[in-house]
């Protein structure tokens, strides 16, 4: 049972991690796809973007949608506590005092929530520091307890005994729901939502015919106006005179798509 526990423990870590590589290179595509209607039209795009501001794109979904932003950082700061505690830092957690290892922990969720709260609002800031440091006074309980090994950070199979164990238990299972079933979810609605990752503004065209006012996704700025997707043209054109347009809705989401 144990030397079982202590594979499924040693899989579902490296599994976090691949799954968190794979969401920030495969969301970007698929929003820019989605969002602009085609490959092609991705294509054009991250061309008119240069490749260096692939993660723009990542980056404006995480800045506007709350839920994303604060799955992903609870996410990444446990994820990435659990990796560095594994490689020497629980033997210097445990070492520790109760009270010091509880303040060196916290530091990172701290950081975590003032980055969610600036762009999505105290309350999301608060959720998300609250919720990273229970995940991740969670591994500290299972090192103190000896419920993971030091040298490799792998669980030992050992039941839960007391209310604190289980509590670290009910973590650990959060942060696999979290990682596994509830950041694909949010990632996948949020790439379909037919929302554009950039701002969208209403510019002065020229079409070839004549000057137009046009909606663009901004792709890039170009001293006074923008390069961006132009929407009704659905190619990427030269914008100047811009104004800001608050509806951000470029397409349709998935799920009401004719």
């Amino acid at each position: 049972m144990s030397a079982d526990t202590e594979t499924r423990d040693d899989r579902s870590g490296s599994a976090s991690h691949v799954l968190l590589l794979s969401v920030a290179f495969a969301v970007p595509v698929l929003k820019l796809g989605w969002t602009l209607g085609s490959g092609a039209a991705a294509r054009e795009a991250l061309t008119a973007m240069g490749p260096a501001n692939w993660f723009d794109i990542l980056i404006g979904m995480f800045l506007d949608e709350p839920v994303l932003a604060t799955v992903t950082a609870v996410v990444v700061s446990r994820t990435s506590y659990a990796y560095f505690a594994a490689r020497g830092g629980a033997l210097r957690l445990r070492d520790m005092p109760v009270t010091t290892s509880a303040l060196v922990t916290v530091l990172v969720p701290v950081a975590m929530g003032l980055v969610v709260a600036v762009f999505n609002g105290v309350g999301w800031g608060l959720a998300t520091g609250c919720l990273s440091y229970v995940l991740r006074l969670g591994v500290v309980a299972e090192y103190r307890s000896g419920r993971r090994r030091s040298g490799t950070g792998r669980r030992t199979g050992r039941q839960a005994v007391g209310p604190l164990e289980r509590a670290a238990d009910a973590a650990w299972i959060l942060s696999l729901v979290l990682a596994f079933l509830v950041l694909p979810f949010v990632a996948l609605t949020v790439a379909l939502d037919g929302r554009a990752w950039s701002s969208v503004a209403v510019c002065d065209v020229d079409t070839g015919d004549g000057t137009e006012r046009h909606r663009l996704v901004e792709l890039s700025r170009d001293g006074t106006g923008v390069v961006g997707w132009d929407v009704a043209q659905a190619e990427v054109a030269n914008g100047v005179h811009c104004a800001a347009d608050e509806n951000e809705v470029v397409r349709d989401p998935w799920w009401s798509a004719g």
